[in-house]
């Protein structure tokens, strides 16, 4: 069964949703120089960095989550600890506790009332602490490595919190459990989100890969030159359809997860693999793929990645399938958030009535030739129906279906 998003928030190297999202129609990216580590030892020069402050890294004034439009009620929830710039150094845990806090007060949904559970699906957890307590002696417990304090930390009545280490698709992984909870009757509703920040581990990985590496993210691009990181959280809370009707109006509507772990490689993508997670949520959500008005790729820039999922969505949508784009050439590799940032996208451009361009991209490699790349300029359509890739190191993916609501 569709069950609906009420609420959201998300913070990105661009700041929240509405700030990312006028800059990926103006084709801004947020790359900044790099701040985490030794660049010349990492050999990675560039990222899409949150700075220490919580603000956004370029192009934006302020980094929280911006304002949704619709009135904050009392939640019981605890201090926001991102509000905050003494609250402690930057961490995974601190962004995601914001906007666990954030997406709650937008849903309008008390966790001291309520049966809440939280999902937090990561890249790396809170690798970037053990670094620094590895290297400089700073204070590290083992309860800090997963995310049950950062949450209870602001929603302390939350019935149970549960981390998924789950790579790039981990926040899809997220949803999909939480939509099994509401349909199981295991909660009244349900907190999705995703986290992680820069370390020097996943940095030095990318450093290695090759010669040289990236200046920027270009998915899709025929001068591609790898992926960077990018950090930032994310959340979404996601409740039955009958309750929002008797409450606020719904962001929209969640069809159907595909996931899978085809475990063809360490870190390269399976076509067959990919194909069958689309075919799964095309199943679940109940859709066929003609009616999915728009894509919103995983679109890494690497060099497997682009082709291989180019070649996926012809061979599951035939050469007339729908509008593509994607965010990590604006906002990077976020990782364990990058799932339901892009949901957040893909919902935002189904109620504006305007797709953003793949930000990056100049000449499409010739894999994407038969995709409608949304290219150089923003596309006015109204897409009802969205999906949404994901997928990880190892062959974990997620594929979602998402349907815009009426407002």
């Amino acid at each position: 069964m569709p069950v609906a998003i009420t609420g959201s928030s998300m913070v990105s190297c661009l700041g929240g949703l509405d700030e990312t999202f006028e800059a990926l129609l103006a084709g801004r990216s947020g790359v900044s120089p790099l701040r985490t580590g030794d660049p010349d030892k990492l050999n990675v020069h560039y990222a899409y960095s949150i700075d220490d402050a919580g603000a956004a890294s370029k192009g934006t004034a302020s980094g929280g989550p911006a304002s949704t439009g619709r009135a904050s009620t009392g939640t019981g929830l605890g201090t926001d600890p991102a509000s905050n710039d003494e609250a402690g150094p930057r961490s995974a845990g601190r962004w995601l506790a914001h906007c666990v806090a954030e997406a709650l007060r937008d849903a309008g949904v008390d966790p001291a009332e309520r049966r809440v559970a939280v999902i937090v699906g990561t890249g790396l957890r809170e690798h970037r602490a053990v670094e620094q307590w590895h290297g400089d002696g700073a204070e590290l417990r083992l309860a800090q490595t997963h995310f049950t304090e950062a949450v209870r930390s602001v929603a302390p009545d939350v019935t149970e919190v549960h981390t998924l280490a789950n790579a790039c698709a981990a926040s899809g992984y997220a949803l999909a459990l939480a939509v099994d909870l509401l349909e199981l009757g295991e909660a009244d509703a349900v907190v999705a989100a995703g986290c992680d920040t820069m370390t020097e581990s996943m940095l030095t990985m990318i450093g290695r890969v090759g010669t040289t590496t990236a200046d920027t993210v270009r998915p899709f691009d025929a001068d591609r030159d790898g992926v960077l990181l990018g950090e930032g959280a994310v959340a979404v809370v996601v409740e039955r359809t009958e309750r929002t009707a008797k409450n606020r109006p719904a962001l929209g509507l969640v069809r159907g997860v595909g996931v899978g772990c085809d475990a063809h490689h360490e870190t390269a993508p399976d076509l067959a693999g990919i194909v069958a997670t689309m075919r799964d949520a095309h199943r679940r959500a109940g859709v066929a793929p003609g009616e999915i008005g728009l894509v919103v790729a995983h679109g890494t820039a690497t060099a497997l990645n682009d082709p291989t999922e180019a070649a996926a969505l012809v061979e599951a949508f035939g050469p007339d399938g729908p509008p593509v784009t994607g965010i990590k050439g604006a906002i990077g590799h976020t990782s364990g958030g990058a799932a339901l940032m892009s949901v957040l996208v893909a919902l935002k451009a189904m109620r504006s009535g305007v797709v953003p361009p793949v930000v990056g991209l100049r000449t499409p490699i010739p894999e994407a030739e038969k995709l409608a790349l949304v290219n150089g300029q923003p596309l006015r359509a109204r897409p009802r129906v969205a999906q949404v890739n994901a997928f990880g190191f190892g062959g974990v993916n997620a594929v979602t279906i998402v349907e815009a609501v009426d407002v």
